[in-house]
């Protein structure tokens, strides 16, 4: 598989990826995380404009996308629970995948760790298959955060520095 930025030029098939990933979230009893709009399509143009958006591609067809973001995310500052490392972070947003190639989760995880030694995560706490993942692939639960809307979600933490400083 490979992972590169997305262009806008690619738009509508990363809709149509939400789209079906939003039906696949409700079908596993979690309706409540996106919806029937989220994310909505002003806030992937702007994913794609500022370099955020990423797609994943496996024998030339794009099959996965989501957000990686560099910097403090602002729904982050507050959390009920602590975060395992205050260290400078990259945060995974809006993962989806059109459910055609099986490992799309790990495939992003993988980069994004090879981007950031700390990385964050959020879902919401319907989303069972999203966090038996995280927890799958060393992800630690961490707390709670309220995303922009006021709903909460379970907030995840990966660090490197902290899993060599326990060595």
């Amino acid at each position: 598989m490979n992972i590169r930025k997305a262009a806008l030029s690619e738009l509508d098939n990363i809709l149509c990826i939400y789209a079906y990933a939003r039906e696949q979230m409700k079908k596993n009893g979690n309706p409540g995380q996106w919806g029937d709009d989220k994310p909505d399509r002003q806030t992937i143009v702007r994913d794609i404009r500022n370099g955020y958006c990423h797609v994943i591609e496996h024998e030339g067809n794009i099959c996965g996308v989501f957000a990686l973001l560099s910097g403090e995310e602002p729904t982050y500052r507050v959390i009920e629970g602590k975060w395992i490392s205050d260290a400078p972070y990259g945060t995974i947003h809006r993962v989806a995948s059109d459910g055609s190639v099986k490992g799309i989760l790990k495939e992003c995880l993988d980069f994004c760790e090879r981007q950031f030694r700390n990385i964050r995560i959020d879902t919401h706490e319907d989303n069972k298959i999203m966090q038996k993942l995280l927890e799958k692939y060393g992800y630690i639960k961490c707390g709670i955060i309220h995303v922009e809307d006021g709903t909460p979600r379970i907030a995840y933490q990966k660090s490197a520095a902290e899993a060599a400083d326990a060595l």
